[in-house]
Formats: C-alpha cells, sequence, structure tokens
C-alpha cells in the first residue's frame, strides 16, 4: 500500500478533472478524502446511500449482488484509475449493490458537494460526467447481448483478449485480474465451467495456462476463434443452455 496521497495532484491527473482550474481542484481535494481497505473488506452495502463516489489509486474492487440465495453476481472489478458510484450519487437512491476489495486497495472519495459545484462552473466537467455514465451503460448493454448472443467460449474469448490488450496480431502474456471464481461470476459463468474452458482453450492450444498468467501465442487465431457465430438457434431449441442458466 502506498503512503499519504497528494491529493491534489491526484485529481489534477484523473482525466475526468483535467479541464478544472486550479483553483477548482483545489476546492474538490478539500471535498475528498482517502480510504484503505483490506483485502475482502466490504466499503459499501446494497441498499446503502452514497455522499459521493469513488476512485480506485491502488488494488481492485468487486461490484456485487447476492440473490436470496446466497448467489452471488459480481457486476464489475474496478482497478487503478477507475470510479465507482456516480451514478447512484447522483439518483440519490440506494445503491443496488455492494462492493469488497478483491486485494488491499487504496481509494480516494469525492464527496458530491464538490463534484456539484465543479458541474455548475465548469460545462466541460459536466459533459464529461455524462460521458463516463453513458459509457457504463452501454457496457451493461454490451453485457446484455454477449449474454444473449455469445456462447460461453466465445465470452471467455472476448475476455481474454481484452486483457491481451492486442486487437490484431502478436503473442501476449498476462494475468487474470481476479480469482477465477470472481472471473467466471463476471462473464455469467459458474467457475466450472469456466476452468473447462481455459482447459479446452489450453488443450487445443490457442492459450496456456500456468495459475493466474495466461499466454497467448497467436492472438490472431484466437481472435477468429472468437467470431465463430454463435449457435443461436442450438441454444433456442436446448431446455436449459449454458447461455441461459441463471447462474451463468
Amino acid at each position: 500500500m502506498s503512503k499519504q496521497l497528494n491529493i491534489t495532484r491526484l485529481l489534477a491527473d484523473l482525466p475526468l478533472f483535467q479541464q478544472l482550474r486550479d483553483s477548482e481542484i483545489a476546492q474538490l481535494a478539500m471535498e475528498s478524502r482517502e480510504i484503505k481497505l483490506s483485502k475482502g473488506q466490504i466499503l459499501f452495502q446494497k441498499g446503502d446511500l452514497l455522499e459521493g463516489f469513488y476512485v480506485v489509486v491502488e488494488g481492485q474492487i468487486k461490484l456485487a449482488f447476492s440473490s436470496p440465495q446466497g448467489q452471488e453476481k459480481v457486476v464489475s472489478i474496478v482497478g487503478p484509475g477507475g470510479s465507482f458510484g456516480e451514478a447512484v450519487m447522483f439518483m440519490e437512491k440506494p445503491c443496488p449493490v455492494f462492493t469488497q476489495a478483491l486485494e488491499d486497495s487504496h481509494l480516494l472519495y469525492i464527496a458530491k458537494r464538490g463534484i456539484f459545484t465543479a458541474i455548475e462552473h465548469d460545462s466541460v466537467f459536466a459533459r464529461r460526467m455524462l460521458a463516463g455514465l453513458s459509457m457504463r451503460l452501454h457496457g451493461l448493454i454490451q453485457d446484455v447481448e454477449d449474454y444473449s448472443l455469445h456462447s460461453s467460449t466465445q465470452r471467455v474469448i472476448g475476455f481474454l483478449l481484452q486483457l491481451a490488450d492486442k486487437p490484431t496480431k502478436g503473442h501476449a502474456t498476462f494475468e487474470l485480474p481476479a480469482s477465477k471464481q470472481v472471473i467466471a461470476s463476471r462473464l455469467n459463468l459458474t467457475p466450472e465451467t469456466f476452468s473447462r474452458i481455459l482447459h479446452s482453450l489450453s488443450q487445443a492450444g490457442l492459450i496456456t495456462v500456468k495459475g493466474k498468467r495466461i499466454t497467448v501465442p497467436d492472438i490472431t487465431r484466437l481472435s477468429r476463434f472468437d467470431h465463430a457465430p454463435p449457435p443461436c438457434a442450438k441454444n433456442a431449441q436446448a431446455p436449459l443452455s449454458e447461455a441461459q442458466t441463471p447462474l451463468e
């Protein structure tokens, strides 16, 4: 974990705030504070009201909700530079998810009073806030599309390609950002299905797996496999397919 943050400098370096004047950054810093979480610690619970939003400086935060039966669905995994809580802050309604640190984490909490003041004085900042919220909505729509139209294997490959961060060709090596159980929930899969798909991709020579470390020897080959037509008609006739189960 890092030492005491220079909150003013951190705010000034965030893309969201780069157009603000020094005096506005200083005012925003007065409405901000550090939060340190240990691995597994809960930041806020479902149903809590948020009086601000959060930026991850170090670590990873899981946003999730649980069913009455205790089954957990991970909505998002937020890493360094990412933020969360903006929409609930603006809506002033109970939060629909809980948040938990996946590892020791360092956050910056920004109170809504400072955000509202910045919006009133800077239209560019207001547009950036709207753009960020719109991107979140687009991401949720993309998730629904993936769950509805893409097979389990396609969803896993799409996730790996995002981690590889190489859109066209070459090879890549990277580490999974969270446990397989958390990632499986994020992809709307069971942990067993996620592990089985990784094994199948490894057997096919598309990836190699050593713990959390994944190597993709040929991005192009993996990408082409990902774009195979989804078996929509077959899934539609099946009594309960992988893509349709509530757990996945």
